[in-house]
């Protein structure tokens, strides 16, 4: 029998909204539901789920009122002023201690500020990353929450029966203070920028140098799978190469090379220039997105301009297995430059982060999850301060490995005029940070020259800065 309260309420009935209430129902909660359209409360009610524990709400009013105290509510909605909205809506019929929880793509500057306006109010707000696109929502989603700390354990129990669960670990669990939730997803969603793009450039070498067929390329990727590169995206980019369309030919070659996105990968760009942070790699996977989208003059471009003719005749075998040491070598520079970035960004909102507790909550349900991510535990359970996740001993050796391969498939990439900005931007960040002599020297002289900025010295203390009148 249904009961005459609900558990949580949930506001936002799109795709990703449905699907998780559908996921919480199924674990037995009974769901209140409110939508900014009433139709769409109708129709999933009434129709989509027709028959299950939910109290479809046609007003805030009632559907604050349908809720167990303390009230726990969650937003599927669009972030920004949409978020703001709706938080303005409920506060008039919120009590002392209710809890709202975000469940949108957010930037985190906008979930501490919620978090302090409404801790100010005596109510509690919660900014949770959730990844794992409808699949994930509906079956169990990474959920990254973060915020008002005293309200974790009254949402508990519920979010982390709702996501995804790894050798019967939710990943789920709380990540910090104000909008830590919110910039550890959108991390994650940097990385996942970095994980497709470096994908991508592995395809089109395969494709443009090595002259591949759908069907060797799928068998390829769907082999890696099953191999120390397994994980969601290798896996569906094996399927997406086998799949065809109405005609019987592959669906992928009829999709337009003009990629999008929602932002989240220029946030993490413009969080790594705020911190210092060098996030080469998703810097140049966001770039290429922009790139991409200059179709009609790529188009012209190609007109004018001719590259090099393929002239690779060597041994595709041995290609294959340099260019998935490339790819594996990239990756973990990927992850490196991604935990560096929260590392920083710890220090500098003062967050206790878990590095080894979110590689757990990123290993299943969300769009990133791969055997990788236990590596990256054992990491940092083998040392929870180190400062580059590639000075770990099992990257340091894995990265050791991978170099020859990774440098020859750079360099036949290169010699066939095949763009691979996120294999050569990692193997440049990698040489940079192995390198103890960088010519930021001459930097620092030319802005002593012509800015008197100052410089240090090799042979004096650390600190100490000195001018030098150049003319």
């Amino acid at each position: 029998m249904n009961k005459t309260k609900a558990d949580i309420g949930l506001i936002g009935l799109g795709v990703m909204g449905q699907n998780l209430a559908l996921n919480m129902e199924s674990h037995n909660l009974t769901l209140a539901v409110h939508n900014r359209t009433p139709e769409s409360v109708d129709n999933f009610v009434n129709i989509t789920a027709k028959g299950r524990n939910f109290i479809g709400c046609a007003n805030i009013h009632d559907f604050v009122m349908a809720i167990e105290k303390p009230r726990k509510i969650m937003m599927m909605v669009k972030a920004g002023v949409v978020v703001d909205s709706f938080i303005d809506k409920l506060l008039p019929y919120l009590e002392k201690g209710d809890i709202i929880i975000d469940g949108g793509n957010s930037n985190y500057h906008d979930t501490t500020r919620r978090t302090n306006e409404l801790e100010s109010k005596g109510y509690y707000f919660i900014g949770a990353g959730v990844s794992g696109g409808e699949e994930g929502a509906l079956k169990g989603p990474a959920i990254m929450p973060g915020g008002s700390v005293s309200a974790w354990d009254s949402v508990k129990d519920i979010l982390q029966l709702i996501s995804a669960k790894v050798d019967g670990q939710p990943c789920c669990d709380w990540i910090g203070e104000g909008g830590s939730g919110h910039f550890v997803k959108m991390v994650h969603n940097g990385i996942e920028y970095g994980d497709m793009q470096l994908i991508c450039e592995s395809y089109q070498i395969m494709r443009d140098v090595l002259s591949m067929s759908n069907e060797e390329m799928h068998k390829t990727f769907k082999k890696w799978n099953e191999g120390e590169l397994g994980s969601y995206l290798i896996e569906i980019t094996a399927n997406i190469l086998a799949f065809k369309d109405v005609d019987g030919e592959p669906i992928l070659d009829k999709i337009l090379d003009v990629a999008g996105q929602k932002g989240t990968g220029k946030w993490t760009g413009i969080a790594a220039l705020n911190l210092g942070a060098p996030l080469t790699l998703i810097g140049e996977s966001v770039f290429y997105r922009y790139l991409s989208s200059l179709k009609d003059e790529r188009v012209e471009a190609s007109k004018i301009f001719s590259g090099p003719d393929n002239f690779f005749d060597g041994n595709k075998e041995k290609a294959l297995k340099d260019i998935h040491d490339a790819l594996y070598g990239a990756k973990m520079v990927s992850y490196a430059q991604g935990y560096n970035l929260l590392s920083e960004a710890a220090k500098e909102y003062q967050w206790n982060l878990n590095y080894g507790g979110i590689a757990l909550i990123w290993r299943g349900g969300c769009i990133i999850r791969s055997v990788f991510l236990n590596k990256i535990k054992d990491a940092y359970d083998n040392n929870k301060d180190i400062k580059n996740l590639l000075l770990d001993p099992f990257f340091r050796d894995k990265i050791n490995n991978c170099q020859k391969g990774w440098r020859r498939t750079c360099s036949l990439a290169i010699k066939h005029g095949v763009p691979i900005p996120a294999m050569t931007s990692s193997l440049c960040y990698f040489d940079g940070y192995r390198n103890p002599s960088l010519p930021a020297n001459l930097l620092q002289a030319q802005r002593d020259y012509f800015g008197a900025h100052k410089y240090e010295r090799v042979d004096k203390p650390r600190g100490q800065t000195y001018h030098t009148d150049w003319l």
